[in-house]
């Protein structure tokens, strides 16, 4: 697999709100929308999309109120193209008027731009892993429509799809947090994946959508799943040395009382869980469509989906997503996917997965504390990292 499908942003280019500026013909279709609530000013999409990355590359803003401040501020004015600052009011009114399913094609934009973090014959054999699952957000008490556990209770799911050879998100929806991710998935399947999936998505009917949308699983099942056995495979070294202590070739999943939802045979995976907490179960039992795939790199697929859980912490603790700018679902919405485009941006600059070291280096030069050479170093410094590593 070509590590670099194109290339990231020159370095030339990272300076300040020029890096945005790179993306511009992203941004053009926003330009067409507008919200003027006090009959006077005017706030386009694009302006607003761009003073939320603002938000994300500036740790010192913490509120809505804040960014307000920051776009009476000349230069931001300049950079943005706003004439005069927007009110609190047209901020907040932004939120809930402009369509954040426009943020979905630039999210995939940005997604396909970036370049493979993962070399080698593993990677290709798992091309197209994507994993899939939710986090949650918690939401304002005024958030009625964010209903969770009880009426005391708010909270907002974000369900991602991540690409893992890229290290990047490629596609997200929000929902109020009692929800069906199963459901939520089903509605989004895309071709050509490799969806590798936690216990929670253990549907035998959701399997056999995924099949139905030309793509494949690995998923995680329940120990107790029942299967009829068709063909015992024996392990070699390096499935051994993977932790597999069982690969088989199921005819069918569920017993013959129950409709066959998957409609094919799949392999069953069990794998040793070595590093299991107490109360954690010792072995997985891991299921693909893929018979022909290795049982190591089943076990590899499956162990490379928790980058999505240090991805749902990288958004939350490290860009700060977990502070909520508005009440709105629209608002919410488009403010999470400000922050997938931000943590895009942060990949497409080092051509690797975003890191906290990174980011903070971006936050310096976007504020004009450190130089482009500085910069350059501190890449060069993780290439070197990389190549000692490897």
């Amino acid at each position: 697999m070509p590590r670099v499908s194109q290339p990231p942003v020159a370095l030339e280019d990272l300076q300040g709100f020029r890096y945005l500026q790179h993306f511009a013909e992203l941004w053009q279709p926003l330009r067409a929308c507008a919200v003027d609530r006090a009959g006077n000013r005017t706030l386009f999409f694009d302006q607003y999309l761009a003073l939320l990355l603002l938000y994300y590359f500036t740790p010192t803003l913490t509120s809505l109120r804040g960014l307000q401040q920051a776009a009476t501020l000349s230069k931001v004015q300049k950079a943005v193209a706003l004439p005069t600052a927007p009110a609190l009011g047209t901020l907040s009114a932004a939120a809930r008027a402009f369509d954040p399913a426009l943020l979905q094609p630039i999210l995939a934009e940005l997604a396909a731009r970036a370049v493979p973090v993962v070399e080698g014959h593993e990677a290709e054999a798992l091309a197209g892993l994507t994993a899939v699952d939710g986090s949650l957000l918690r939401a304002l008490p005024r958030m009625v429509w964010a209903l969770w556990k009880d009426p005391q209770h708010r909270g907002v799911k974000l369900h991602l799809h991540f690409d893992v050879i890229k290290a990047a998100p490629c596609h997200a929806t929000l929902s109020p947090a009692a929800c069906s991710e199963i459901t939520h998935l089903e509605r989004t399947l895309q071709g050509g994946r490799l969806y590798v999936l936690d216990r929670g998505y253990a549907s035998y009917r959701l399997l056999g959508h995924i099949l139905t949308a030309q793509s494949s699983f690995v998923v995680r099942l329940k120990e107790d799943a029942a299967f009829t056995l068709q063909e015992e495979r024996p392990l070699d070294d390096a499935a051994r040395q993977a932790g597999v202590i069982r690969d088989v070739v199921a005819r069918r999943l569920g017993t013959s009382h129950h409709k066959d939802e998957v409609g094919q045979a799949v392999r069953l995976v069990w794998v040793r869980h070595a590093e299991a907490r107490p109360g954690e179960a010792t072995v997985l039992l891991l299921c693909t469509d893929r018979l022909a795939l290795a049982a190591e790199l089943v076990a590899l697929a499956y162990r490379w989906r928790w980058w999505i859980e240090l991805f749902f912490r990288w958004l939350k603790c490290i860009l700060g997503c977990r502070h909520l700018l508005s009440s709105n679902q629209a608002g919410v919405t488009i403010q999470v996917y400000a922050a997938l485009i931000a943590s895009l941006l942060v990949s497409l600059s080092s051509a690797r997965k975003p890191t906290k070291r990174t980011f903070e280096m971006l936050c310096f030069y976007f504020a004009g504390v450190a130089s482009v050479e500085e910069v350059q170093r501190h890449l060069e410094k993780l290439d070197q990292q990389d190549k000692d590593s490897s």
